[in-house]
């Protein structure tokens, strides 16, 4: 999709579909794969975190051993490993894991963080990258980011700060 030197095309991989104001997101998936990564966030409360994780971030629980860990997950390569733990830092820290989403989920998302903690919710933000992100704090204190990419548009300052590090639009090197 976009020219890069020394970069391939890999988007028939990931499960994100195409940007754009009609984008639909993938089923939750089911399957079971090796994880090529996955995030473990410990929680003094397993069952608020996981009610949490599923009614306001759209997660489903994949499976569980009861007390020790919870396995949920949305789309295919969006795992996540909840664990208990005596306690959980008081404050979410400065690092956050992002998952993707499309744009039409984002304000579903938010409300049904903010009914569940009212206070648990930063953005949406559009980023001079092009996307619009939405960081959350979940009941374990871990710093969630729901990211979607918006439509691109060439004549945009994003499209230019792209341009700026070297990613250009499909199709514009053919034009030059």
């Amino acid at each position: 999709m976009w020219g890069m030197s020394d970069h391939y095309d890999a988007f028939e991989m990931s499960p994100v579909p195409a940007p754009g104001p009609d984008a639909v997101p993938p089923e939750p998936f089911h399957g079971i794969y090796g994880m090529p990564a996955f995030v473990t966030i410990p929680t003094s409360d397993l069952a608020a975190s996981v009610d949490f994780w599923i009614r306001g971030l759209g997660f489903f629980e994949l499976f569980s051993i009861p007390g020790r860990v919870v396995h949920l997950r949305r789309w295919a390569f969006q795992d996540v490993l909840l664990v208990p733990a005596a306690s959980v830092p008081e404050q979410a820290p400065a690092m956050s894991v992002s998952f993707a989403c499309v744009l039409g989920q984002l304000d579903s998302l938010v409300e049904a963080c903010r009914a569940l903690r009212p206070d648990s919710v930063d953005g949406p933000r559009d980023t001079p990258w092009n996307t619009r992100d939405v960081a959350v704090i979940t009941p374990e204190n871990a710093r969630i980011v729901l990211t979607a990419a918006k439509p691109f548009d060439p004549a945009s300052q994003e499209a230019r700060n792209l341009e700026a590090v070297g990613i250009t639009p499909p199709g514009a090197d053919d034009e030059q």
